[in-house]
């Protein structure tokens, strides 16, 4: 480990699987965290079940998934059902700062790894529990994705058209949006635990960490009563504001007017000095009420541009808008390719493999990223004999046990 980095003194036993909660443990990780993965045979991980795979073949170690929530983290495959592989992990516990997991609520304490046990193990532990719905209350049981949180907590009803039913935003949002509140939390109280020596219990729900992103439609209920619902890609106060087609087929351009310079600069582009005098688009509010006309003044202009064309043009002139890229063009972008996101890992087994990079920069302190997602038990002998100190025999009785997989 580097241990010029900023997380190179902290130890993480992380049991946590899928998507958010690895998410979370990744960005430590980035920054010099010793983060053990626990894995298991008999309950494989989702995650690396879900595709994209490695040249479209399935496989255990193929998922892009897997991979890049995991690149940065040792493996440990251990059955936890056998109370020999509880044994490693309450070792482990010993051995750690944090503890993290995202199991339903009945699991940990099923295995008696729950928090109140695990503090008898090590009184100044620090463990997340991040789950769906909450440790507590009516819904604390609810076991699914994210996808269904984000059912639940009302984006559903937002992320659509008014004339469809409900679609809601892509994938399983919540997964996405938590990890951030993940490794904030972890932080936070690591640095409690130095200033106090106090370890705690973080109760994480993915539902609630998503909420914020809801802020000014939940205010504009409680304050004003009303409840918004869907408008596709167009904004409550804003317009024009979409996604209009550009030259070529299935090809589209962001773009949205913020100010009336804006305005009167996308007129003049459009060469439709008229609309300037248009009552129906003379103020914003206007523009508002007349969405539809709007828009297919705005997409006739749009149709006859290449994307890449009309985005700098509209940029030039100080109007928003960005070209759709697809996910190929993604990998090409210039500018990603700058800033380094991509970064291309040795793999045991499959050569080559690319993973997203650090999300920020750090100019003291920047992430480092060289080791990529474990395969199952690739780390076993290190973590059981350098990280634990187990001896030979200690390890041929987990193995003659099948504690260790």
């Amino acid at each position: 480990m580097n241990n010029s980095l900023p997380l190179s003194d902290v130890k993480i036993l992380d049991l946590m699987w899928v998507m958010a909660g690895p998410a979370g443990t990744r960005v430590l990780a980035d920054y010099g965290a010793t983060v053990v993965r626990v894995d298991s045979q008999r309950r494989i991980d989702t995650a690396r079940t879900l595709q994209p795979f490695l040249n479209r073949k399935p496989g255990p170690d193929n998922s892009a998934l897997f991979q890049n929530l995991n690149a940065g983290k040792y493996g440990l495959s251990v059955d936890l059902t056998k109370e020999a592989g509880r044994g490693v992990i309450r070792d482990l516990v010993q051995w750690a700062d944090v503890v993290t997991e995202s199991f339903s609520p009945r699991a940990m304490k099923g295995w008696g790894l729950d928090y109140q046990s695990l503090r008898q193990l090590k009184p100044d532990i620090i463990m997340i529990s991040s789950c769906l719905m909450g440790q507590t209350g009516p819904w604390a049981r609810f076991a699914g994705f994210g996808n269904l949180a984000a059912a639940i907590s009302g984006f559903f009803n937002l992320v659509s058209w008014p004339d469809r039913p409900p679609a809601g935003p892509f994938s399983a949002y919540t997964d996405y949006v938590s990890p951030r509140f993940t490794a904030i939390s972890i932080l936070a109280a690591l640095e409690h635990r130095r200033r106090t020596g106090q370890g705690q219990y973080i109760d994480q729900s993915q539902a609630e960490a998503s909420l914020h992103f809801l802020g000014p439609a939940l205010l504009d209920y409680t304050v004003n009563g009303r409840v918004q619902g869907g408008r596709g890609n167009r904004d409550l106060d804003l317009a024009p504001h979409g996604i209009y087609p550009a030259l070529g087929e299935d090809r589209w351009l962001a773009l949205v007017v913020q100010t009336e310079e804006q305005w009167r600069a996308l007129c003049t582009l459009m060469n439709k000095p008229e609309l300037l005098d248009d009552p129906r688009f003379a103020t914003t509010e206007a523009r508002l009420a007349h969405q539809d006309p709007l828009d297919e003044i705005v997409s006739a202009w749009t149709r006859t541009h290449d994307r890449f064309v009309a985005e700098e043009l509209l940029q030039s002139r100080g109007v928003s808008a960005g070209a759709v890229r697809s996910l190929y063009e993604m990998e090409k972008d210039p500018q990603l390719q700058h800033r380094k996101h991509f970064v291309q890992l040795d793999h045991a087994t499959l050569g080559p493999v690319t993973v997203e990079g650090s999300r920020f920069r750090m100019s003291r302190t920047p992430a480092v990223v060289e080791r990529s997602a474990p395969t199952w038990g690739r780390d076993n002998q290190y973590v059981l004999e350098q990280i634990l100190g187990y001896s030979e025999e200690k390890i041929t009785e987990l193995i003659v046990a099948e504690a260790l997989e």
